[in-house]
């Protein structure tokens, strides 16, 4: 790369984006991100201004705010109810609705296959229905 990083300290004194301390500069940054992706053909430096808001914020986000890990039985629960889906509707990935059923009360693991299943219908990563040991 031919361009040299101009002085960091003056960057930042005039007002470059810089590692987010606080929940006020996080809405702050995360506005402004948001006025940038609403833009139908953003320039090159509005492009390189997305992608580095979009690192300052996921970072500060998971400092601050960790996703907690859940157990496969929750993700489909929630799954379910935010679809408006019933039990018999994950009989295709599951093969029975008593395989369902049984899954959801806890009676049964997932399969490697229906992990598979499910993730391919709700476009999930397969880890999402896996949880942790």
């Amino acid at each position: 790369m031919s361009t040299v990083l101009a002085n960091p300290a003056e960057m930042i004194a005039n007002g470059a984006p810089r590692v987010i301390h606080n929940d006020a500069e996080l809405a702050h940054y995360t506005e402004t991100l948001f006025h940038l992706t609403a833009l139908e053909a953003p320039t090159a430096a509005e492009a390189d201004a997305i992608e580095l808001l979009t690192l300052l914020i996921e970072s500060y986000e998971r400092a601050h705010y960790p996703i907690p890990a859940s157990d496969p039985i929750s993700v489909v629960r929630l799954l379910l109810e935010h679809q408006g889906l019933a039990q018999r509707d994950l009989v295709p990935q599951f093969g029975t609705e008593s395989a369902v059923s049984m899954f959801l009360s806890g009676q049964r693991k997932l399969t490697l296959e229906q992990v598979r299943r499910l993730s391919a219908r709700f476009n999930l990563p397969a880890d999402v229905f896996i949880g942790q040991p």
